[in-house]
Formats: C-alpha cells, sequence, structure tokens
C-alpha cells in the first residue's frame, strides 16, 4: 500500500517519525529539518481526515531524562502542522490510551520519548559491569519478552501504520519494525520521506547511469569499509577524502607528520587498493594536503604534497591540486554519492575542499547527473554552504543510508514489504 493510495479519512494512524533534533542547553532546536522532512506525511493525514499519533525517539537516555523529553519539542511542533499537537507524558501510561482513544479527525498526539522504555531498542538496562553470561541471557530473553506486550500496547492505538523514520530504518526496534506485524498489508505503508529516501538509494545502486563517483570522507577507513568493499563492484571512480587519506598515504610508505591514521589498517588499505584495480575502478587519492601545526581553526598553516607533511604538522583538509583533480572527476560523472567531508570543515579554514567538491557536485547536476549526498557530516555541509538545493537528493539517514549502501536489508523497510 502506498500512502497517496490511502484514504486516512475516520483512521488513528501510529506515525513513526524521526523526531531526533539537536536542542541547546536551553532546550531550543537548533536545527528542525528532519521535523520539517515528516510535514507532508502528516499533512497527508490530517487532510484526508485522520487522526495521529506520533512516536519518536531524542537521543539515547537510559530510561526517563528530562533533557530528553519530548515536551521540548511541542510548542514548535504544533507552529509546524497548525494544529494544537496533545502530548502523553508516557507512552505506556494510562493518559496515553486514553488520550488516544479519545482522538478526532484532524486532531495529533505526541508520545513522550520511545527510547524511556528499554524495550524500544530491545536490549537490557542496569546490568551491572560484572554480569555473567547467564544473567545478560536471561536479562535479554526478558526483555525481548516484555518488548512484545510493549509493542502490541503501541499498535492498539492505531488502525494504520506508517513509517517515516528512514534514519532508524537500519534498526529492528519495536516502532521501526516489529509492530508493522500488527497491522495487515493494507494498513502499513512508507511516509512519503521513506518512500523518496528507498527511491533515492534504489537509483543511486540499480538504475546507474555512468560514469558513477562516489566520494568517501571520514576519518576512519575501518568504518567504511564495507561500503567501500560493495561500491567496489559497482562505481567507476572511488574518491577517497578526509582523514581516511593518511592511512592510504602512509600505508603506501608517504610522510604524514601526526595525521590522523589507522596504523593496524595500513594493510586494508593497500587491499582495497589492489581490489580497485583488479576491477578496474579509478581510485582518486589526494595529492596536497592543506596542514596545520595544531588541531585548530587558528593553526598556521601551508600547503604541501599529502606525503610529505613534516613533524608536528597534520593535514586538516585536501590542497588546490587535489581540489580542481576531484572537482575533475566529479563534473564527469552521471552518477554522484556523497558522503563526509574532505577535511575538518567544522573549522572554517578548512572548509575550501569541502566546499570545492560541494560545487562540483552541482555543477555536475545542473549538467544532468543524479547526486545523493548523505551520512551525516556531509548533509551537514550542503547545509553549511548553502547547497543542498542544487543537489538531486539529500538524505536524512545516517547510518541507515550507509547501511543500505553496504547492500543490507533495512529492518524498517523489510517489515513494510513482508
Amino acid at each position: 500500500m502506498t500512502i497517496d493510495q490511502f484514504n486516512f479519512a475516520g483512521k488513528k494512524a501510529f506515525v513513526r517519525v524521526d523526531f531526533n533534533v539537536p536542542l541547546d542547553e536551553n532546550f531550543n532546536i537548533t536545527d528542525d529539518n528532519r521535523m520539517r522532512a515528516a510535514l507532508p506525511t502528516l499533512k497527508k493525514i490530517l487532510a484526508d481526515g485522520g487522526s495521529i499519533i506520533i512516536g519518536s525517539h531524542l537521543g539515547r537516555p537510559k530510561g526517563p531524562a528530562d533533557k530528553f523529553s519530548l515536551k521540548h519539542i511541542l510548542k514548535h511542533l504544533s507552529e509546524l502542522l497548525g494544529v494544537e499537537v496533545q502530548f502523553a507524558n508516557d507512552c505506556m501510561g494510562e493518559e496515553a490510551a486514553v488520550k488516544a482513544a479519545a482522538l478526532q479527525p484532524g486532531e495529533v498526539l505526541l508520545l513522550e520519548n520511545l527510547r524511556f522504555y528499554a524495550e524500544e531498542e530491545g536490549k537490557p538496562r542496569g546490568l551491572a559491569e560484572d554480569a555473567t553470561d547467564e544473567e545478560k541471557a536471561a536479562a535479554k530473553k526478558a526483555v525481548k519478552e516484555s518488548q512484545k506486550e510493549f509493542t502490541k500496547k503501541l499498535a492498539s492505538y492505531a488502525d494504520c501504520y506508517v513509517n517515516d523514520a528512514f534514519g532508524t530504518a537500519h534498526r529492528a526496534h519495536a516502532s521501526t519494525a516489529l509492530i508493522a506485524k500488527y497491522f495487515d498489508k493494507d494498513n502499513k505503508m512508507f511516509g512519503y520521506l521513506m518512500e523518496k529516501e528507498v527511491k533515492a538509494v534504489d537509483k543511486v545502486l540499480n538504475d546507474i547511469k555512468r560514469p558513477f563517483t562516489a566520494i568517501m570522507g571520514g576519518s576512519k577507513v575501518s568504518s567504511k569499509i564495507e561500503i567501500i568493499e560493495n561500491l567496489l563492484s559497482k562505481v567507476d571512480n572511488l574518491i577517497i577524502a578526509g582523514g581516511m587519506t593518511y592511512t592510504f598515504t602512509k600505508a603506501m610508505g608517504g610522510k604524514i607528520g601526526i595525521s590522523i591514521c589507522e596504523d593496524d589498517k595500513l594493510d586494508l588499505a593497500l587491499d582495497l587498493m589492489k581490489k580497485a584495480k583488479e576491477k578496474g575502478v579509478n581510485m582518486v587519492l589526494a595529492v596536497d594536503a592543506k596542514i596545520a601545526d595544531a588541531f585548530s581553526n587558528d593553526a598556521n598553516t601551508k600547503f604541501c604534497p599529502v606525503d610529505e607533511i613534516p613533524d608536528g604538522w597534520e593535514g586538516l583538509d585536501i590542497g588546490p591540486k587535489t581540489e580542481e583533480i576531484f572537482a575533475d572527476v566529479i563534473k564527469n560523472s552521471k552518477t554522484i554519492l556523497w558522503n563526509g567531508p574532505t577535511g575538518v570543515f567544522e573549522f572554517e579554514n578548512f572548509t575550501h575542499g569541502s566546499r570545492a567538491v560541494g560545487e562540483a557536485i552541482v555543477e555536475a547536476t545542473k549538467n544532468g547527473a543524479f547526486s545523493l549526498v548523505g551520512g551525516g557530516d556531509s548533509v551537514a555541509c550542503v547545509n553549511k554552504f548553502g547547497l543542498a538545493s542544487g543537489v538531486s537528493y539529500v538524505s536524512t539517514g545516517g547510518g541507515a543510508l550507509l547501511e543500505a549502501i553496504e547492500g543490507k536489508v533495512l529492518p524498517g523497510i523489510a517489515a513494510i514489504n513482508e
């Protein structure tokens, strides 16, 4: 069932969203993109004459905690929707059940943070540090049992289920996957955001216009191994950027000063280079770096070859020659995936490389390429530089997007399709 085919008139919809938004010390929302991303789905349900029970998490609480309460976003959510959103202090409490039962068409109820209950994630809490394996196994079994009741109760609030939380689609949690079993296939569906995410990933992985270029940033090779290996069988060009650069450079015998490096992954880096060669993939590495004598925006800086970084200096961004090489490859591409900046873009003096990559992607997109930007920092990058509207799609899912690109089946997606 698709959300467009479904008529929500007179129905209560449990909508799982990802309202895990950043809050400042006064509980003001500093970036409401995730909330805005869910609006088309929520507004469609209300326009049809349905009512909504919203489930979300915020942060990683280990139990109820005021700083992780969704009440902090209630006022802003009401403003965005143009509806006075009701609130239930406890997603399992009597209040939640009563308020859900009383919902009238056009009304919205926000449940308190689902992760205040261990059952949402299905992981035991409060185990002693020295717990035995038997105790751990017993605790896990107990939480899995109580998770069934938790899930059943959430499902009982509604007539239909909508998953619009791509950001948690890679987690087999109560509200993201298990709950779907309580609704037949005509009463469960993706929200608009999920639909768009699923289509964008599918396009990048299965409907490839060539040349296909992936730009992989990030500080650690180890956290990107599976993705890089999966991409080597799909891409024409693989650009390695960010802190990973220095692991590859050192593996090839270069001098990297005090740049970030995984010394235990040097063989792995060489192995990935060998695999790229065997598969005919053009692996593109930096040739120069913008280096600094301290990890600081105010450090002294200069440019040098990436394999000749002096002692006491570290690479914090790519240099101008590398910018040109990367941009040239990107501009000649027809499918582009960008995950991870080229340097420490949080420091203004080390944003130039990431901006150059972003601008090259925008140019390629203007010339007909399909570009997908996703995974935490690269999304922050395109937003920071005001380039988001110039790419084909900006994904809201960090880990979920990466697991999809690794070729894994995401539980939140599988649960709707079952």
